[in-house]
């Protein structure tokens, strides 16, 4: 019980201290993400982390999207509430109403992804949903434009803890080492889109780019495990606090940028469907 407490601790540093690092990445000249609100919060005798964030994607979609999209539709809000090991999101626009919602429910559990229904659907629901598993250390999954070597787990060795590189049976050497932490986050996602004239389109887009963003984050976070395995909660807390602050004063700046790839640290899916998300760690 020791060890999973602890490696869940681990994990949920490296998570919090790569989704400030990405929300950087993401902003600049007045698009990228507004922190509103960044605090604790206690519900039902469960205490965890509430936040509420503008995503800004105008310069983050593709032209024929930002040409056909009316005023303020790219702008999309998200709150979260962080109890972890389990994390609910929900993303909302105000343009869209009731026509558009995504809710993400997270589980965080210490194995490699050989749980069944952790989100405890009942048997009609759970037969209707997809599972696809992602592999951090497969290069096959990430696209050349994507690619970065540094950002590469099959390449990867880390100084402080020794982990890495990851081989292409590094999930089968993980079972035969029972000392070796492992985390396994299962996202079930619920998403409506309803949108004449774009529904097929967009829902197209955004399926496609479900697993590329899942897959970059956490390859990301497992090769910057040197930056946060040190750092303690309170050093996140303080970093996010100035994450926050840095991208504000980015976001005022408000200089023209070209138009960007979708990469914006989210959760979307085709309309109408559920689908669980193992992520190997």
């Amino acid at each position: 019980k020791l060890l999973r407490a602890a490696v869940r601790f681990i994990y949920q540093v490296g998570q919090l201290f790569s989704v400030a690092e990405a929300s950087k990445n993401e902003t600049g000249g007045g698009d990228g993400i507004e922190v509103l609100k960044n605090e604790p919060y206690e519900e039902n005798g469960v205490k965890g982390q509430y936040t509420h964030k503008i995503y800004h994607l105008k310069s983050k979609v593709p032209g024929w999207i930002d040409r056909l999209s009316p005023k303020d539709s790219l702008v999309f809000h998200e709150k979260a509430w962080n109890a972890y090991p389990y994390c609910r999101t929900s993303e909302s626009n105000e343009y869209m109403k009731d026509n558009f919602f995504i809710k993400i429910e997270t589980w965080h559990k210490p194995d490699l992804g050989n749980a069944e229904n952790v989100h405890n659907l009942d048997s009609e629901t759970w037969k209707n949903v997809a599972v696809v598993p992602i592999d951090i250390a497969d290069r096959s999954q990430v696209s050349a434009s994507d690619y970065k070597m540094e950002e590469d787990p099959a390449l990867f060795k880390s100084v402080k803890t020794g982990r890495g590189p990851l081989s292409p049976i590094w999930k089968q050497e993980l079972v035969s080492n029972a000392d070796c932490p492992k985390m396994c986050a299962y996202k079930l996602v619920t998403v409506k889109f309803k949108w004449w004239g774009l529904q097929t389109r967009v829902e197209s887009f955004i399926h496609e780019q479900e697993k590329r963003i899942f897959t970059n984050f956490h390859r990301q976070l497992f090769c910057w495990i040197d930056k946060w395995v040190d750092l303690t909660m309170e050093d996140i807390r303080r970093m996010e606090a100035e994450t926050q602050a840095e991208l504000d004063q980015v976001r005022s700046l408000k200089r023209p940028r070209e138009h960007q790839p979708f990469r914006f640290i989210s959760s979307f899916l085709e309309a109408e469907k559920n689908i669980r998300f193992s992520k190997f760690l």
